[in-house]
């Protein structure tokens, strides 16, 4: 054994002493350095968190069930009757003030009770981007206007919905804007980050007991440093999206669970702030920017099938993260409603039982 030890010392010494060998040593140290760094992190924050309840909650839209040709209300109750005890809620400008000067909370009123009776918490999206697309919801009759116009305006249906829910008992959070700084998704034109820091603080000041959550940009390294500091951060978590650049197919995402892992115990480590799974990735993508209902089920179940929809539900556990949120409850009741399809709400029922 000594002696092959030694062959290999000598063998490794003269290969080492060329300098694109060395280079390459040191590369390859580095990258090895960092992944087990990493991963320690990642384990380390799993382990800590580990006799932590998981919440499983769900986002739910409205305008979102409507588009693909579901009843919201229908859709809703049938969601509760899930059993889910958290939904993400949003209060779209486009909505609530559709007149100008006059405001309509029925269709949230609604919901907030709703979820009430059924013992589910809330969290609630505030501000100008949220959930769904064209993720800035801003009212026809404020589009051509001015900035300095429209956001005096927005800041006033922030703090009048602010006011009207932050004493409901189920509320447990506001979300202040969703995925802020995201220029390539969606049809914003400010990314001021004034403008946040400004309707974080009116949030703030209007109710400090109830947390706020700011959603990181998108899934990659980083550690949310600017301001403002938000009271948690949440991130979104796509698997499986068409790729419309380069290969003209469907991508699946190579981060392992664990890489949210090391995020999320990242910034545990540095900011002291929690992480949440704001959006898991649980419904179709259609290929080549088809809708949904303009998609056959064939193509559908490409990116999201029973079987994808468990694995997804698992890999959100396997991050270490409590409390995740997926994306597409909307999406499942359509596959069973519309499409005679149960299988994916199968999975949600076993899963939220």
């Amino acid at each position: 054994m000594n002696k092959y030890l030694s062959k290999f010392k000598a063998s490794f010494s003269k290969w080492i002493k060329k300098p694109f060998h060395k280079a390459i040593f040191i590369f390859f140290f580095i990258l090895l350095t960092l992944f087990t760094s990493m991963y320690g992190v990642a384990q380390w924050y799993i382990y800590s968190q580990n006799n932590k309840p998981t919440t499983l909650g769900v986002s739910f839209i409205p305008d979102y069930a409507k588009y693909l040709g579901l009843d919201p209300k229908e859709t809703y109750q049938a969601l509760l009757g899930l059993n889910i005890k958290e939904f993400r809620l949003t209060s779209y400008w486009s909505d609530i003030e559709n007149t100008k000067g006059t405001y309509d909370f029925s269709t949230l009123d609604w919901e907030f009770n709703l979820a009430k009776q059924a013992n589910a918490k809330i969290i609630l999206t505030v501000g100008l981007r949220q959930p769904r697309w064209p993720e800035c919801h801003i009212p026809s009759w404020a589009t051509n206007e001015d900035k300095s116009v429209w956001q005096p305006q927005l800041m006033n249906l922030i703090t009048s919905v602010v006011n009207r829910y932050k004493d409901y008992s189920n509320l447990v959070s506001f979300q202040v804007e969703n995925e802020y700084f995201l220029k390539g998704f969606g049809t914003c034109t400010d990314f001021s980050r004034d403008r946040l820091v400004q309707e974080y603080n009116l949030v703030k000041s209007l109710d400090p007991n109830h947390s706020i959550i700011l959603a990181r940009s998108n899934n990659a390294l980083g550690i949310p440093i600017g301001q403002p500091k938000g009271d948690e951060y949440s991130i979104s978590i796509y698997k499986r999206v068409w790729d419309k650049t380069i290969t003209h197919r469907y991508f699946e995402y190579p981060f392992p669970a664990w890489f949210y892992g090391f995020l999320a115990g990242i910034q545990e480590i540095f900011l002291g702030k929690n992480m949440i799974v704001g959006e898991l990735q649980a419904e179709a993508w259609p290929p080549n920017g088809q809708s949904i209902p303009e998609t056959s089920l064939a193509e559908q179940n490409k990116s999201l099938d029973a079987s994808r929809l468990k694995d997804r539900f698992n890999y959100g556990k396997a991050t270490g993260m409590k409390n995740i949120i997926l994306w597409g409850g909307e999406y499942w009741y359509y596959r069973e409603k519309i499409l005679n399809d149960p299988s994916l709400w199968n999975v949600a029922k076993e899963e939220y039982k």
